[in-house]
């Protein structure tokens, strides 16, 4: 069987989503960088919309880590990353969704200003922009998780999942643009990305991010 291929780029959460996916699943693949902005033709053949991720194996491809994650659970059902009971099937989507849109108007503002804006785009950092997303957008949605992770470990069904896979993602890029979770204000919050980080499959992966943010 031909190895799938990942096209993206590590820092994408988006893309870390699928990846942190993969290896909890045991799954080897490739990794082809493809940078978010401007894409080729040639990819644009592949993923429509120019997004990234875009998981390949042969001639099939499927843009998007909303759909690459579960096609990954339907092909490769062990260990689960849904819950199997229907609500909490639909909690990890919600959680999914609160993450990939909500969280990621907050989260990956330092970074892609303090990082992205100043190394590939030649402009200094709006840092009015970073001061609005931590001040004003961040405390409402961090209040949101705090009370949502009141005595629970994982976010949907008592196991790691999807739900999880994709809030933790976002704080990550958080933290590479250099600002991390006020722990006496969102103590549950703190603890649970600390948890969720330290995963062997996470751990790795953010390690790898940061020894390519350093070289």
């Amino acid at each position: 069987m031909t190895q799938p291929i990942l096209h993206g780029v590590p820092l994408s959460p988006y893309v870390r989503k699928v990846r942190v996916a993969l290896a909890e699943k045991g799954i080897d693949y490739e990794s082809v960088p493809v940078m978010p902005f401007g894409p080729n033709p040639e990819y644009l053949a592949i993923s429509p919309l120019g997004k990234i991720p875009c998981y390949q194996e042969g001639d099939f491809t499927l843009p998007d880590s909303s759909c690459i994650l579960p096609y990954l659970e339907k092909t490769h059902p062990s260990p689960a990353l849904y819950p199997s009971d229907a609500k909490e099937y639909a909690r990890a989507l919600w959680y999914e969704e609160y993450a990939d849109s909500k969280l990621a108007s907050i989260c990956t503002v330092p970074f892609f200003q303090r990082f992205v804006q100043v190394k590939f785009m030649g402009q200094e950092a709006d840092e009015a922009a970073v001061q609005k997303a931590l001040t004003e957008e961040a405390p409402p949605a961090f209040d949101y998780l705090e009370k949502e992770l009141a005595g629970r470990e994982y976010l949907a069904g008592g196991q790691f999942s999807v739900a999880d896979i994709a809030t933790a993602s976002f704080f990550v890029n958080m933290a590479f643009g250099g600002e991390t979770v006020d722990a006496g204000r969102w103590p549950k919050l703190a603890d649970y990305l600390e948890r969720i980080h330290g995963r062997p499959s996470y751990k790795a992966i953010i390690e790898g991010e940061k020894a390519g943010l350093a070289g």
